[in-house]
């Protein structure tokens, strides 16, 4: 019965918006925490660096074979199984008795951050097609929330002293229930199926004849340029904002936050709201409107020289680019004759040089020219997105198996 399909789509759409959810709780848990942990092994600022390279190298390896264990195991399992892993590997991070306990820990957690990541959008592009409209946005909305709930509880548990293999021990009780629970209603295999054909040419008038026409492989390298263009100017803000603000421009240590805050906040915001964006006017035009947006209120602000302006720019750009992630994972999610997980696997860790490589990069051009050039970067990337974006014309909503859930009500 149609109402039936009606229902475990609904109870889908709930479990993967807890994924993501739960998700963004898994990558900020503990970063709160960074201070103490460095504090309790003795570790200098190198070690420390080396430390945190095991995130970062077990997601790229993840990624790398994400595609094939959900191809065989399905975006449902491998979903559950990473996240609870993700979840029980706070348990040894928080106990980490040296720096190698403490590199093998990261990795841990790095490789099933991935795989979690992979496995869960290609759950939320199967849910979507089941809606017959974009529902990504909103998701990755709910995994900012979860980053932006993990580290006020976090900063909450340092502050009051909590130990920290108390406070990540409960943490990932928490975490792997929630998951265990809150997810076991996501889709079965069934929705892990290939996608034959265009799914909505009705939904793409704004698709370029040459785009249409690209192959497989083409497409997703293009989606995966677009997702390092905006990747580059994320890591950016993070790791580069709140020095540009204290250090360039002379503020004080609290308004030097104040940058990335507010980019994060807005984006967010936009994320929360692009569903409806995106389902009014298509992915192509928002993509190029939110990059054009991102790439002169960041270049004004950097130009500008001023506090005010240059938070003002780094909260626009986190604006522009709220949709660019979402709307590129759906599109590798529909590429036609690839299945979603593969597509978006392939895209995530193209996606994943420009924010793990990104901020470095421009740390060594900063040496040569300066932090205000070095962060013109992302300005030039992100408009460049103006000119790749009919490459995510595949994210229009495609055709429901059902109509809509909200409306449709007989067998």
């Amino acid at each position: 019965m149609v109402t039936d399909k009606i229902a475990t789509l609904g109870r889908a759409r709930v479990a993967v918006t807890l994924a993501f959810v739960a998700h963004g709780l898994l990558v900020a848990a503990w970063v709160a925490r960074i201070p103490q942990i460095k504090e309790h092994l003795g570790l200098s600022e190198g070690s420390m660096g080396v430390a945190l390279l095991g995130a970062p190298i077990g997601i790229v390896i993840a990624v790398r074979f994400a595609g094939r264990i959900v191809a065989r195991w399905g975006s449902r399992a491998t979903t559950l199984a990473a996240g609870i892993v993700c979840a029980v590997s706070l348990v040894p991070l928080g106990l980490a008795w040296n720096l190698g306990a403490l590199i093998c820990a990261l990795l841990l957690m790095g490789a099933s951050l991935g795989l979690m990541d992979v496995a869960m959008n290609a759950q939320g592009v199967a849910v979507e097609r089941g809606y017959g409209r974009p529902l990504m946005s909103g998701l990755h909305g709910a995994y900012s929330i979860g980053t932006l709930v993990a580290a006020l509880i976090g900063s909450g548990a340092a502050h009051a002293d909590v130990p920290v293999p108390l406070h990540l021990t409960a943490a990932a009780a928490v975490l792997a229930v929630l998951i265990a629970i809150g997810c076991r209603d996501l889709l079965d295999r069934s929705a892990d199926a290939v996608p034959e054909h265009d799914p909505a040419p009705a939904a793409r008038p704004d698709a370029a004849p040459e785009v249409a026409r690209a192959s497989s492989g083409w497409l997703l390298i293009t989606l995966g340029v677009i997702g390092l263009c905006s990747f580059v100017g994320e890591g950016a803000m993070a790791d580069w904002s709140a020095i540009y603000l204290r250090e360039d421009l002379g503020t004080g240590p609290g308004a030097a936050g104040l940058g990335f805050a507010g980019c994060a906040v807005a984006m967010t915001i936009g994320r929360l709201a692009g569903d409806r964006v995106v389902a009014r006017f298509g992915p192509v035009p928002v993509l190029r409107t939110g990059s054009l947006i991102a790439a002169l209120s960041l270049g004004l602000g950097l130009a500008a020289g001023h506090p005010v302006a240059a938070v003002a720019g780094f909260t626009l750009f986190g604006l522009g680019v709220a949709v660019v992630a979402p709307v590129t994972f759906s599109a590798a999610g529909n590429v036609p004759g690839v299945p979603a997980a593969s597509g978006i696997a392939r895209v995530t860790g193209v996606g994943y040089l420009g924010l793990l490589g990104g901020p470095p990069v421009i740390g060594f051009i900063a040496q040569g020219v300066g932090l205000t050039w070095a962060l013109a970067v992302p300005v030039g990337l992100v408009g460049l997105i103006v000119l790749l974006a009919p490459a995510t014309a595949t994210a229009a909503a495609p055709a429901a198996e059902t109509t809509e859930p909200a409306t449709k009500t007989e067998c």
